[in-house]
């Protein structure tokens, strides 16, 4: 699947798709409608960042390119791609509990803090696309 070309992008099932891990220069979109949202992505190789509605959503270091991203009531999972492992945060609920899956691997509950943050690790280098899952 590789880069997102357009940087930022709506899927035809409901998704988005976002971040290109390739770029030397920094890029950005902003102001995307999807969903009565408004998106704004920052990325290149060192870090891909995403907000809605001007509040955080997900960032990694390095950089990634993520596909299929969904945002639910359960909570998250998208398709994550890179040319090296990265650290991934997202925001969830607040001091909440998730089951956390990556590439068909469960590696068990990990639980928010106050803010609503959850990082993780995810072995991306020359595995291609890894589905991520973080899930009440």
């Amino acid at each position: 699947m590789a880069v997102i070309s357009e940087l930022l992008r709506s899927e035809e099932n409901g998704t988005i798709s976002f971040g290109d891990y390739t770029l030397e220069a920094k890029a950005k979109v902003e102001d995307f409608e999807h969903k009565g949202d408004l998106y704004k992505v920052k990325t290149f190789k060192t870090m891909t960042k995403l907000e809605r509605n001007g509040m955080f959503v997900y960032e990694s270091v390095p950089g990634t390119s993520v596909s299929f991203f969904e945002e639910t009531e359960a909570g998250i999972t998208f398709l994550a791609e890179g040319a090296e492992d990265a650290q991934i945060t997202v925001e969830l609920a607040e001091d909440t509990e998730y089951e956390v899956t990556v590439g068909g691997n469960n590696i068990g509950k990990m639980k928010t803090n106050l803010g609503g943050k959850l990082n993780l690790s995810v072995e991306l280098a020359g595995a291609g696309e890894v589905k991520v899952s973080i899930l009440k």
